[in-house]
Order: structure tokens, then C-alpha cells, then sequence
């Protein structure tokens, strides 16, 4: 195999490698076959994500390619700070260090560990984004004498088809991230898979959430608004993770309420175990809010909240102006939910549910089941509701 074959390869978007982890494995086969004497092979690409700085991807001939992900500690991270990685980023220039030359400069810690590894040649360059972005790539080698010429000739011409290539499928990743994060993940991936039009809808059938603080006009009236915006994300993380770990997919945030499905697999799907993952994420969602540690926001177990769980069909998908769109869900089956968390702080009720999920939920021992407490009738609704809490 020739450099131009890679070169090539790349260039067609290497499209033989689906995952980024398998385009640097293809990549080091390639170059080895073609007589480049790699013994690691690293790329680092920082990307947008709220809690990921960025993803490190290394090569190895005995492992193959590692993936990791860094998080924004890495910055006030010593090994990091004194890295040939930082200098890159503030030069915007690459470098080479002959390990095997015994007048090298060893000017980074790290180098010292690849030579006491084994390895005799370093090589660091920058790559280049089309937007001006600047990312890393790194080569080592352990061959006696380190990279020949024709080894670094090779290298110095992967480097822009290989930034074209990270740049792509980062692209792609950063929107994926985005997505993730500000709609959710099936609402995401059915946006990414073009259901992008406006009226593109679906009918699903779901266990609803729909929760809301106690008492949050009144915080919002009274607390300085970083300290409320403080407390709303700690607030929150006392409920997210509880939905998703149970499977769910948090639609919407409303100030301080939250909007979240638990979809069946499909339309004959049975709902009990949907039903019943929602209401562990209830009560795990309870308990984190008990329990939390409020830093003088709040005395302790100041915060309260409550939420509707219902169960039904939704209408689900993008809704909204020509020109901005909201993924999301509605129907009477949320508007129900609506009135039933509005009930839940009316009779001091944490967790309420409503006959269509009180049918499909299996009772669990102890205090987590769940009776009727009464008949309620709901503005807008003809007919009146029997609605559930915890015995």
C-alpha cells in the first residue's frame, strides 16, 4: 500500500471505518502497511458538550484503539498542563523528539515515560478545522532510529485529509451532543434521521411525568437569580438521572417543571413495565429531593415538588412556526397530567397518578402501593377523574 492509496481512502471519507475509533485503527494498519513504523497513534478532539471537554482516541498494535472522554478537570490537570498537547494549542505548531538521540530535549514530562516505554520517536501536529479550530495528532515510534524520512514525509501528508475526516465526524458527534442535550436522545436521533418538517408527528403511547416545585414564584420573587438558577439545576439533578436511568426521555423544561415520557416499544407493547419504571423514577426523584444537600439555598428539606403520572397515547414530534420548531409531545393525555400535578399541591400529595396508569402499574410490597383517593372533576374535562397516590 501506497501513501496516495490512504491519502485517497481518507479523502473518500473513510467510509470502510462507520465508528471514529475504527477510522484511527484503519488508519495505523494503513500506515504500518505501508512501511511507516508506528507503535502508538493518538488523536485528541475537543468537542461541545456540557459536562466533556473532549475525546481521546489511542492506538495501540496490542490494544487496538482506546476511546476516552475527557472532562473539563482536565484543564487543572498537572499531566495535562505540562503536556506537548498545550503547547500545540498556544504555538499552533507541531514539534518532533527523537527519543533514541541522547541529547533530546526531555521538555515534557510525558516524554520521559515514552522513552522508558520503549519508544524512540515522537511526532505532535496541529489539525487544522475548516473553521479555524485546532486539534491534535499524535505519532510514536519504537524502530531503531525512530521515523525515517520517508516515514515523516508520510505523516506530513495524512494530516490535512485526516483533519478533514476528524472534522466530519465530529460535526456530526457536536450535533448529536446537542441534540442529546437540549431535546433528548429519541427525540435527537429521530431529528438527526430527518424528521425535521414541521407536522412530522407520530402517535406513541408513553407513561407521562409532569412535575413542578412548590412554592417557586415565591423563591423567584425573593432569591438573587443565580443562586435560583442554582437551585433549579440542583433541583433537577435530583430528577433527571432518576428518569433516565429508568429508560425515560426528558422532553421539556418549564422554569421549574419538567415534562417526560416513558414510550412503549411498540403499540401492542405491555405497559406495565413502562408504568412501573416511571413510578421507581417518582420515587427515587422523592427521595433525592428529601435527602438533597441544599448548600443554604433552602433549610433542609425545604424543597418540595410534586408530579403527575399518567399513562396513554401522545402526539409526538415537531411542532411549532415555519422557522422554529419544538420537538416535543401534546394531547389530552398531557393536559390531563396537567390538571393532575396541579391537584398534587392542592391536597400536599408528592406523587399522583391517574387511573390509566394505576390499571398498569404492578404493586410493589411495602409502601409503594397504589390507592384511589378520590374522584376529582378537572377544568376542561367533561368527566371526572379517579385519581391515585401512595397508600
Amino acid at each position: 500500500m501506497d501513501i496516495d492509496a490512504i491519502v485517497a481512502w481518507m479523502v473518500d471519507g473513510a467510509r470502510s471505518a462507520p465508528e471514529s475509533g475504527e477510522v484511527l485503527t484503519q488508519l495505523c494498519d494503513r500506515l504500518i502497511a505501508a512501511g511507516v513504523p508506528l507503535a502508538r497513534g493518538a488523536v485528541f478532539v475537543r468537542t461541545l458538550h456540557p459536562e466533556i471537554m473532549g475525546r481521546r482516541f489511542v492506538w495501540r498494535p496490542e490494544t487496538g484503539t482506546e476511546v476516552r472522554e475527557a472532562g473539563f478537570e482536565t484543564f487543572d490537570n498537572p499531566d495535562y498542563i505540562t503536556s506537548p498537547v498545550v503547547h500545540v494549542y498556544s504555538t499552533r505548531t507541531g514539534m518532533r523528539r527523537r527519543l533514541c538521540d541522547p541529547d533530546c530535549a526531555m521538555d515534557f514530562p510525558i516524554l520521559a515515560e515514552f522513552r522508558a516505554e520503549g519508544l524512540t520517536d515522537y511526532v505532535i501536529s496541529p489539525l487544522f478545522f475548516s473553521n479555524g479550530e485546532l486539534h491534535v495528532a499524535t505519532w510514536c515510534s519504537a524502530a531503531p532510529g525512530g521515523f525515517p524520512d520517508s516515514a515523516i514525509a508520510a505523516l506530513d501528508a495524512i494530516n490535512h485529509p485526516l483533519a478533514r475526516v476528524a472534522e466530519v465526524r465530529g460535526l456530526r458527534r457536536v450535533a448529536t451532543n446537542l441534540l442529546d442535550t437540549y431535546v433528548g436522545g429519541q427525540a435527537g436521533a429521530r431529528i438527526l434521521g430527518g424528521k425535521i418538517r414541521r407536522g412530522d408527528v407520530e402517535t406513541i403511547r408513553a407513561a407521562i411525568w409532569l412535575s413542578d416545585m412548590r412554592g417557586f414564584s415565591a423563591r423567584a420573587d425573593r432569591m438573587p437569580g443565580r443562586a435560583l438558577i442554582d437551585l433549579l439545576n440542583r433541583y433537577y439533578d435530583c430528577q433527571v438521572p432518576a428518569i433516565r436511568a429508568q429508560g425515560g426521555e426528558v422532553l421539556k423544561f418549564m422554569g421549574d417543571g419538567l415534562l417526560a415520557i416513558f414510550p412503549t416499544a411498540s403499540e401492542g407493547s405491555d405497559p406495565r413495565p413502562i408504568c412501573r419504571r416511571a413510578f421507581d423514577a417518582a420515587r427515587r426523584a422523592e427521595a433525592e429531593v428529601a435527602a438533597g444537600d441544599w448548600g443554604g439555598l433552602e433549610q433542609p428539606g425545604g424543597v418540595r415538588f410534586g408530579v403527575a403520572l399518567h399513562f396513554g397515547d401522545v402526539l409526538y414530534g415537531n411542532i411549532g412556526s415555519s422557522d422554529r420548531l419544538d420537538f416535543t409531545c401534546i394531547g389530552p393525555a398531557i393536559n390531563l397530567a396537567a390538571r393532575i400535578e396541579k391537584l398534587s399541591g392542592e391536597i400536599g400529595r408528592t406523587i399522583l397518578a391517574s387511573e390509566d396508569f394505576a390499571r398498569h402499574y404492578v404493586d410493589a410490597p411495602g409502601d409503594a402501593r397504589l390507592q384511589p383517593l378520590g374522584t376529582f372533576a378537572f377544568k376542561g374535562l367533561a368527566v371526572e377523574q379517579t385519581v391515585y397516590g401512595l397508600a
